[in-house]
């Protein structure tokens, strides 16, 4: 079975790419002793990054994976709701 993402996966993994180079550069901020504001500016930035992968791929799964379940109905459907309810609530909490 192909996941949600596949048609986005270039997108996705150019994103993650991108927060990657953002992190390295974090680290590189932090060995040259740059202000902490300035530092705290980036990872904001790759924060946002990364929460940007995750609503992606959040909104590819529900438009695939559990649109797809659903159709089915059953148990399937069932537990695919659970784990996207589970993943909502875990990219709330962080």
């Amino acid at each position: 079975m192909a996941h949600g993402y596949v048609d986005n996966k270039p997108a996705l993994l150019a994103r993650l790419s991108r927060a990657e180079g953002q992190v390295r550069g974090i680290a590189r901020m932090i060995d040259e002793d740059v202000y902490c504001i300035d530092v705290l500016t980036q990872v904001s930035a790759a924060t946002k990054a990364l929460e940007s992968v995750a609503l992606a791929l959040l909104e590819d799964h529900l438009t695939h994976c559990v649109a797809q379940a659903t159709a089915e109905g059953g148990p399937v459907a069932e537990e695919k709701l659970r784990e996207a309810n589970a993943a909502i609530a875990r990219l709330v909490r962080s």
